[in-house]
């Protein structure tokens, strides 16, 4: 985390605890902020390995041989794969320059907690310490209706379960970011 972020567009990180419905979320939200026009990447952390390649697969015998990174494109689509083995973590600031040749209005990044980025974050009671809704970096909290918590002025308070509210408030903030 020692390089600091700057990028040509707006990045927001997405927070929450395993379980609180980040991915479901997304998926409902990603076709509203499309529907206003806006051209969204999306960064997702995991915390575990994971294979976007199948064994016995050409590319997939390819990297296993040593090739890296190594790209596999089609008509419909194409994939960068890159071993990471003496990584720690991902490294944000250098994920996020590689959107920049694809030009998003937004870039939203799916978990990187710790990182100093603006963030959206959401909380359902009983899922996680709720400390996650404190921090400088908290632009807008999404929480269930039971949750009672007392926020600062400066941080917006949407309706978890509403995922129309929750795309217009990333709309305008988006918006907001991009003024010069």
């Amino acid at each position: 985390m020692a390089n600091e972020l700057s990028s040509a567009f707006p990045v927001l990180g997405i927070a929450a605890w395993s379980g609180t419905g980040k991915t479901t979320l997304l998926e409902k939200l990603l076709p509203l902020l499309g529907e206003q026009g806006l051209k969204v990447a999306v960064i997702k952390h995991a915390h575990h390995s994971f294979e976007v390649d199948q064994p016995g697969k050409d590319s997939f015998k390819l990297r296993s041989a040593g090739a890296a990174p190594v790209l596999v494109a089609s008509r419909q689509r194409f994939a960068l794969m890159q071993e990471t083995p003496k990584q720690e973590e991902p490294d944000l600031v250098q994920l996020i320059a590689m959107m920049e040749p694809h030009k998003p209005d937004l870039v939203i990044v799916e978990g990187f907690k710790s990182w100093p980025i603006p963030k959206l974050v959401l909380y359902r009671d009983g899922i996680g310490d709720p400390a996650i809704l404190t921090g400088p970096w908290v632009e807008a909290v999404a929480i269930g209706p039971s949750t009672a918590i007392e926020l600062p002025v400066s941080v917006s308070q949407l309706d978890l379960d509403d995922s129309d509210a929750i795309a217009r408030w990333i709309v305008a903030w988006t918006s907001a970011k991009m003024e010069p």
